[in-house]
């Protein structure tokens, strides 16, 4: 069963990482076709304003992680926070990471803000909190790779809490089978970090540095995480089939009836 998905690229890297690792959709696009052969992408750099045709459809969205703040009113923000808006109001799946995370509960109705506990950085573990059907884990804990300084500060409503940690309570969020979200980067690798945080080591403390860079040297379960992805965007395709399937019983079974 392939999966058709929808890369909302919403940042440029640094022209320094650039010839290293290109893009954060390509980054996105190395890590999830790691787990599984049966995907298509597509990206669209929404900062530069590129966004799928109308007619154009896909299993899943999934909005990436940028150095923007998802409550600015920039005029690519606000446009993007209303194309959220409606790919969710039409039933769309959608995955967000990190700045994704953000804007995705902002769009929702939730609340996002800047952190008044300063810089997220480095290796960060997570509480698991809820184990839905579709969570393929044993574990009730987990790592990953983050940079961030803005924070999930309320869910939006129907939301359920999936993780948290002491210093980012709102760390990951389930909608349904329709929205899945994480405060960490799965697509960010050890060697991404490290660059990440001596092209930025001006931008924090000497002490908030020096820990991010320690704790490199902890695992990461992005591979896990981006398994976790896969596994709630097929569960959706699985669930819309059935309901599909359902409501053209019922028609079938009306006709019927119709015709006696």
């Amino acid at each position: 069963m392939t999966l058709r998905l929808c890369i909302l690229e919403a940042d440029d890297l640094h022209p320094a990482m650039q010839d290293a690792f290109i893009g954060f959709g390509q980054m996105f696009k190395q890590l999830l076709a790691a787990q599984a052969a049966d995907l298509e992408f597509q990206v669209f750099n929404v900062l530069r304003g590129e966004y799928p045709q109308s007619d154009q459809q896909f299993d899943a969205y999934l909005v990436t992680g940028s150095k923007a703040d998802s409550f600015a009113n920039d005029p690519w923000i606000v446009t993007f926070r209303a194309y959220l808006r409606e790919r969710f109001e039409q039933g769309d799946v959608l995955i967000g990471i990190c700045f994704g995370h953000q804007i995705l509960a902002l769009v929702l109705g939730g609340d996002t803000q800047r952190c008044s506990k300063g810089w997220g950085l480095g290796v960060h573990r997570y509480r698991l909190e809820y184990k839905p059907e579709w969570l393929p884990s044993t574990e009730n804990e987990f790592q990953l790779l983050i940079s961030h300084r803005d924070q999930v500060t309320a869910l939006p409503a129907g939301a359920a809490l999936l993780a948290s940690s002491d210093f980012c309570e709102n760390a990951a969020f389930v909608v349904g089978r329709q929205v899945l979200c994480f405060q960490g980067h799965p697509e960010f690798t050890y060697e991404f970090s490290e660059g990440l945080l001596t092209l930025r080591q001006s931008m924090y403390c000497p002490q908030e540095y020096q820990t991010a860079c320690q704790s490199l040297a902890s695992a990461h379960d992005g591979q896990i995480v981006a398994q976790w992805m896969l596994c709630f965007i097929r569960a959706a395709k699985n669930a819309r089939k059935q309901s599909a399937g359902a409501e053209l019983s019922l028609a079938a079974q009306g006709d019927s009836l119709c015709l006696d």
